[in-house]
C-alpha cells in the first residue's frame, strides 16, 4: 500500500468461513482489508486479527494482496501451519482467481512467464526483470468481452506465488485489472472503486486426512 495512501479497512462485520475444522479455517476476505497487521498502529485491523477473535489458534500461511478479495486458508496451530507451509511451498495448493482486465486479451487463453523482482524506488510495486527476477508463471483463459466496455472476464492460475504477481502480469501483456491503483492506467483506474480480482477457487490435501478439499467463493463483480 503506498505510504500517502490512508488504510480504510472495512467496518468489523461478521466473517464469512467456508470450512473449519481443527486443522484449518478457510474465510473470504474482504476487499481493502490487509491480511496481516502493517507497519503502524493504524495498520493493527487485518484479516488474521479479525479471525483470531474466533479462532485465537489461527496462523497465517499464505496472504492475498489488501486489495484482493477471496479465499485464503489459516491454520489451527503451529503443526498445521507447518504441514500447510509445505504444501503450499511444494504447489500442492490449486488456487484459481477471476478478474475484470481492460481490452480483449488474444489469444483467448495462454501462459504468461515474465520473472518478477521487487521494484524498491517505489516499493510496494513489483517490476518485471529479466537479470533478476524470480520465475513467475501464469495461466489465462478469457472467459467473456464486453465490447461495450472493452472489458474481459478472465480466469487466472498462478503457478508461482510472487506479489503482485497476477496484476504485474496483466498490465504486462497490456490487459490490467480493472480498479488497479498500482498498475494500471488512468482509464481503468477509474474503470471500477475497488481491484478486480478475487480469489475464487481453492483446492488442496487436507493436512490430516490427505483427502482433497476443494471449495469456492462467487466473486462480487
Amino acid at each position: 500500500m503506498p505510504a500517502s495512501l490512508p488504510y480504510l479497512p472495512p467496518a468489523p462485520a461478521p466473517l464469512h468461513y467456508l470450512h473449519q475444522d481443527a486443522a484449518l479455517l478457510v474465510v473470504d476476505k474482504p476487499a481493502g482489508l490487509l491480511t496481516v497487521p502493517g507497519r503502524g498502529p493504524d495498520k493493527q485491523d487485518c484479516l488474521l486479527t479479525r479471525v483470531r477473535a474466533d479462532f485465537p489458534d489461527a496462523e497465517i500461511v499464505h496472504r492475498l494482496d489488501m486489495a484482493t478479495s477471496g479465499l485464503i486458508v489459516m491454520a489451527r496451530g503451529k503443526e498445521m501451519e507447518r504441514c500447510l507451509s509445505i504444501a503450499f511451498q511444494q504447489r500442492h495448493v490449486e488456487k484459481r482467481y477471476l478478474a475484470l482486465v481492460a481490452g480483449q486479451p488474444s489469444p483467448e487463453a495462454g501462459e504468461i512467464a515474465l520473472p518478477l523482482i521487487a521494484d524498491w524506488p517505489n516499493r510496494p510495486r513489483q517490476k518485471v526483470d529479466f537479470e533478476n527476477g524470480k520465475p513467475s508463471l501464469t495461466h489465462y483463459t478469457l472467459l467473456s468481452h464486453d465490447a461495450a466496455l472493452d472489458h474481459s472476464r478472465v480466469e487466472l492460475r498462478p503457478y508461482t506465488g510472487r506479489s503482485h504477481q497476477l496484476r504485474v502480469h496483466m498490465m504486462a501483456i497490456g490487459h490490467p485489472i480493472l480498479g488497479d491503483e498500482l498498475y494500471g492506467d488512468l482509464g481503468s483506474r477509474n474503470a471500477a472503486s475497488r481491484l478486480l480480482l478475487h480469489a475464487s477457487e481453492l483446492a488442496l490435501p487436507h493436512p490430516l486426512t490427505g483427502a482433497t478439499l476443494r471449495l469456492g467463493s462467487e466473486a462480487p463483480f
